[in-house]
């Protein structure tokens, strides 16, 4: 065993590694154990742990094996250095990774992933965030890191210099080395494809999944598949026109007027009275678990009364866990991409359709409002080249001087936007007028000025407080409203952008995406429901066709106004990488590389697996490769 010494650096390296994450895995059992042990098999978070914790170490090990084997020891003294910090790197990497994961979890019910990296590039956001909710545990984690690179830098050469040994033995254990390394990256022999992350599902339960992973992977994954930005190769392939055509059966449309643009159509009015304003006011993270008039906490007083004076939807669904996601479905009525959504992808910033750009062809003005910057999560960009003609944020509200109730770290609360909204509406005197209105105080830390609402939680700064502070700023906006000459003539959309917190025990916990939905309209009789499933899509085709005006549309959502009665409830939802497609009690769940899988769904949470509906599995992946086609070849536009 002597003759090994040199592979020291190595050893000790997977050593301090698995040690790391080990322990942190053991950490997150014990504090999710309640839920994780719901499983009958959940002790197999282990196994497959130390099969992705060997899978990443040994990727990271293979420089260093090729160094510390072929080169000399004459040549390799001058190394040594370099493998010292490159080992104490990663391995503070993963060490940095297992502290970050506890609180990611809490909030995002997983492992960091594709939004730890999303984040990275809004420090002023998320600083301002982490110091006002995480104070403790960064302090904590700040600690530890010191006191880890104090004992990394201390006893680094001990344990990452190499030793002298025989340049033979070297080569000769060479091709072992480079053969074990291979096996532990690829962690098996008998497939074409590597493990990847979709391996380590095991149970129906998305987060303890994720526990069977470390931290580094998944984050170093998310960054890797950043390549295939758009690719939807991995959740299946099929013929593009039979795509559309799947697609097609699910809308409300007959008639199609350009083979180029699939989904185009005349989108007419329901009545031709007269054109309406339309204002879509989007609420940050408001939950129907939220909503008293659904069920929820009583949190929502001003919500539920407006909800006598129009129509509710009681059964609707976001599209996705982000407010870009929301945008996206509430503005554009695109299907949802697996990749990224339509706001953030380059292909979409310009020429792509927008209820913004069909309303400015009619003559209208079109604005986005928001009281945080609007370059965050490139909002701006996007609706500036895609029919917005104003965009009023943060900076606007600054140069209006200090008349504002409250600015916080993601920007003016929410009555201040609701002022701010209105006042602009009121200027345009007659002129028509379509906007998208973007709450901001429902966010982490939460935070909204004293004196404005009867605290629910006694202490201030909760998620169930800041929820009654939209909802006070919702009535706030339609007070002051209802005192301008444009109310009457203008149709209001309150609505969610997604739920606060996205999580549950199922590989797409269902009952999450659940939102409120409110139109308000001089065409629309109060104290009207929709009580059948719905999708977040469908919201914008309803608006369209209630506005008044005649327009292209190339959006696939149904007008739910006109939908024939005996047609099947349908909604689309993306849970991280999972794309869940649910037709009335059925859903299709489908994750990369993976067979899709079937459940029988009730009450939104109980998922009882079944025979998988061919048909209706081809159909879930037609609405995927639909939505990689009319993003790649720019088909979501008007003529």
């Amino acid at each position: 065993m002597k003759k090994l010494n040199y592979l020291k650096p190595l050893f000790n390296f997977f050593f301090i590694g698995l040690i790391i994450t080990t322990l942190s895995r053991i950490i997150l059992f014990f504090v999710f154990k309640d839920r994780v042990t719901l499983i009958e098999d959940y002790w197999r978070i282990f196994t497959i742990g130390l099969r992705f914790d060997l899978i990443m170490l040994s990727y990271l090990a293979f420089l260093p094996a090729v160094l510390i084997s072929l080169l000399p020891d004459s040549v390799l003294k001058y190394f040594n250095g370099f493998l010292n910090i490159y080992f104490i790197l990663f391995l503070f990497l993963f060490f940095f990774m297992e502290l970050s994961t506890l609180n990611f979890i809490n909030e995002y019910d997983t492992r960091p992933n594709r939004l730890f990296l999303d984040y990275l590039i809004y420090p002023k956001e998320v600083l301002g965030t982490l110091v006002k909710s995480y104070l403790p545990s960064m302090i904590v984690t700040i600690i530890l890191v010191i006191v880890a690179l104090f004992f990394a830098f201390k006893f680094g050469k001990k344990l990452f210099y190499t030793v002298a040994a025989s340049y033979k033995t070297k080569l000769i254990v060479f091709p072992v080395l480079v053969f074990l390394l291979f096996f532990g990256a690829r962690s098996s022999l008998t497939t074409l494809r590597p493990i990847n992350a979709s391996n380590a599902i095991f149970s129906s339960d998305q987060m303890t999944n994720s526990l069977g992973l470390n931290s580094l992977y998944t984050v170093a994954f998310a960054a890797y598949s950043l390549k295939n930005e758009g690719n939807t190769d991995k959740y299946g392939t099929m013929d593009e026109f039979e795509a559309y055509n799947r697609v097609k059966k699910y809308m409300d449309v007959t008639e199609f007027i350009d083979e180029e643009i699939p989904f185009l159509h005349i989108q007419k009015p329901d009545s031709i009275a007269k054109k309406y304003n339309v204002v879509i006011f989007l609420q940050e993270s408001l939950g129907a678990e939220f909503v008293g008039c659904l069920g929820g906490l009583p949190l929502t007083p001003e919500f539920d009364k407006l909800s006598k004076e129009g129509l509710l939807f009681t059964k609707l669904y976001s599209s996705g866990t982000r407010s870009i996601r929301g945008i996206e479905s509430v503005v554009t009525g695109f299907l949802p991409n697996p990749a990224e959504s339509v706001v953030k992808l380059s292909n979409s910033q310009q020429g792509f359709f927008t209820l913004a750009e069909a309303f400015g062809k009619q003559n209208y003005d079109t604005s986005f409002i928001y009281g945080g910057l609007s370059n965050f999560d490139n909002m701006a960009s996007f609706f500036n080249g895609n029919g917005f003609n104003n965009i009023i944020d943060e900076t606007d509200l600054d140069g209006d001087g200090n008349k504002y109730a409250f600015k916080g770290v993601w920007g003016y609360s929410d009555e201040d936007l609701a002022v701010k909204a209105n006042e602009y509406f009121t200027s345009l005197g007659d002129k028509p007028f379509f906007s998208l209105m973007f709450s901001t105080s429902n966010h982490k830390p939460y935070e909204f000025p004293d004196g404005r609402i009867e605290l629910y939680d006694k202490k201030k700064n909760t998620v169930n407080n800041a929820m009654k502070y939209a909802d006070y700023s919702i009535g706030k906006f339609f007070e002051l409203a209802k005192k301008e000459a444009y109310f009457k003539n203008t149709i209001f959309v309150v609505i969610a952008d997604h739920n606060t917190r996205t999580f549950g025990k199922a590989l797409v916990p269902i009952h999450k995406f659940h939102i409120p939905a409110l139109i308000i309209a001089p065409n629309i009789k109060n104290g009207m429901t929709y009580d059948k499933m719905a999708s977040q899509i469908d919201i914008p085709s309803t608006v369209l066709a209630l506005s008044g005006i005649t327009t292209q549309s190339p959006m696939p959502g149904r007008n739910l106004m006109t939908l024939p009665e005996n047609t099947k409830g349908r909604t689309i939802m993306m849970f991280n990488e999972t794309y869940a497609f649910k037709v009335a009690n059925d859903v299709i769940i489908i994750n990369p590389n993976a067979e899709p899988l079937q459940f029988k769904v009730e009450k939104d949470s109980i998922f009882t697996p079944v025979t998988l509906d061919n048909e209706l599995a081809k159909d879930a992946l037609a609405h995927i490769v639909a939505s990689k086609n009319l993003y790649e070849k720019r088909k979501f536009k008007m003529k």
